[in-house]
């Protein structure tokens, strides 16, 4: 609202004035006009020092707006309890489209009274932030808009979205912008170069307002010098003043998010997961494995870009996965579901938009070259691994050497002939699971059910499936007593 001047103090200098004229025998000078009134909108408050014993929560939104602040600021406005007022403290060239929905959705939906300080700039996503806060405060050389949604290609280059994500975001910036008594058509002529406003922005051109003209439009509420000043003008000067920063979980989370980093989980986990379904049993591989992808979905937990559903979906793909290994040693259709519940999760959990918007914005695409990337980089790994690894101390004794002799005779593959379910022998070498044992007088190559057994230890061939002999330690309770 409009401010009056303080005319009570005007009349008294005036008097006092031409009291000293009339003193002196001199003719009173020629009244002065008041000064017009201030065209900045001031915001309705107590009067100046009216802050003290009050609180105000300054929220920094400096530089790229990504998946790491918008939790910071979620949790911040969830405990504004006994707060007077929220200033985000904005300075940014835009950032992601799903993490400035996230914090445009807390900001509309918080009752205590929230204040964009545009410090210098608000662009892009910084641009919809503002929008949703009560009160919109810019500072002199300050900026406004730009904010049509883009994708980043390979080479780095920018280019914008398909006509459906620009409806979209247009939509969003417009409703914001009503929500809070604004102007929808300035908020969608900001998103989309068709829009056209006589006076304000030609078609074809993208509107970024500064700072004289975001005042004079009605887009910025009023102008601050800085964060002080704009304390005076909101009459909270002298106010607790409390500047948050982000915790402990949500700086990890925003190192976890990274790409270089969540990439780099996702193929340890994949790495991990292919070693234990290609040697049978289940050991440090596959813990590490399960390890690493449960931390790159806590990380993405934490930043509300995964779900429970994509953790229940990674869950089952696991619990299919280690069937496969246990249950039904190879790799079959059980197999197959349990590998694709996986990098299902994986990928959905890179996403957060609706797939209506995600699929034509790329954003689904991408996700799917990331996961495949990290599926890529495992299996080279993988390869590279099962070069290196049998000539290693650690990798050696893992590995199978012996061969068949020359004379013995084969059939289904390989298998000495004279084999078959219920034949005893010995333990040649530690069986982890996989080893050498000796049955019929010949050296052969064989698997546990996934227990370890010991050299010299008595087996039984319990089952053969094709090539692979599979065989159980003969009395485990005499190795016990």
């Amino acid at each position: 609202m409009h401010r009056a001047p303080d005319w009570k103090t005007t009349r008294l200098i005036a008097f006092a004035a031409l009291a000293v004229a009339g003193w002196a025998g001199i003719a009173a000078a020629p009244p002065v006009a008041p000064a017009p009134p201030d065209t900045e909108q001031e915001v309705a408050g107590p009067e100046s020092g009216g802050g003290i014993g009050r609180r105000v929560v300054v929220i920094e939104v400096f530089e790229v707006i990504d998946l790491g602040i918008a939790p910071f600021i979620l949790r911040t406005l969830d405990r504004t309890a006994g707060v007077d007022l929220v200033i985000l403290d904005i300075n940014t060239p835009g950032g992601r489209v799903d993490a400035a929905l996230m914090i445009r959705d807390a900001l509309l939906e918080t009752e205590v009274r929230t204040v964009a300080f545009i410090h210098p700039r608000a662009i892009s996503a910084g641009a919809l932030i503002s929008y949703a806060c009560d009160t919109i405060a810019i500072s002199p050389g300050g900026s406004i808009g730009a904010a049509t949604p883009v994708s980043i290609g390979p080479a780095g280059g920018s280019r914008p979205m398909d006509e459906k994500v620009i409806s979209y975001f247009r939509a969003e910036m417009a409703s914001t912008a009503h929500a809070n008594g604004r102007r929808g058509d300035i908020a969608e002529a900001m998103v989309d170069v068709d829009v056209e406003i006589e006076g304000i922005v030609e078609k074809g051109k993208l509107l970024t307002l500064i700072t004289d003209r975001a005042l004079e439009l009605g887009v910025a509420d009023l102008g601050a010098r800085d964060l002080d000043d704009l304390l005076v003008k909101l009459h909270m000067d002298g106010a607790d003043v409390q500047r948050p920063g982000p915790n402990w979980a949500e700086k990890v989370a925003r190192v976890l998010t990274h790409p270089a980093v969540s990439g780099l989980l996702m193929a340890i986990g994949i790495l991990g997961i292919l070693i234990e379904l290609r040697v049978p049993g289940f050991g440090i591989p596959g813990i590490a494995g399960i390890a690493c992808l449960l931390v790159f979905f806590l990380g993405h937990l934490v930043v509300h870009l995964a779900g429970w559903e994509e953790l229940l979906l990674f869950g089952v793909g696991v619990t299919l996965l280690v069937v496969e290994v246990f249950v039904t040693p190879g790799f079959g259709v059980v197999g197959v579901l349990g590998a694709t519940a996986v990098l299902a999760s994986l990928v959905l959990a890179l996403v957060a938009m609706p797939l209506e918007i995600s699929l034509p914005s790329g954003v689904l695409q991408t996700a799917f070259l990331r996961v495949l990337a990290s599926i890529a980089g495992a299996v080279a790994a993988f390869a590279l691994a099962a070069i290196a690894l049998p000539h290693t101390r650690v990798g050696g004794p893992l590995v199978l050497r012996a061969r068949l002799p020359l004379g013995a005779s084969h059939r289904d593959g390989g298998r000495p002939a004279s084999v078959a379910v219920g034949d005893e022998g010995t333990a040649l070498t530690i069986l982890r699971p996989a080893g050498k044992v000796r049955l019929a007088g010949v050296s052969v190559g064989a698997v546990t059910e996934g227990d370890f057994i010991d050299r010299r230890e008595r087996v039984v061939v319990v089952r053969i499936e094709g090539d692979r002999i599979i065989v159980r330690e003969k009395d485990p309770r005499r190795r016990a007593d």
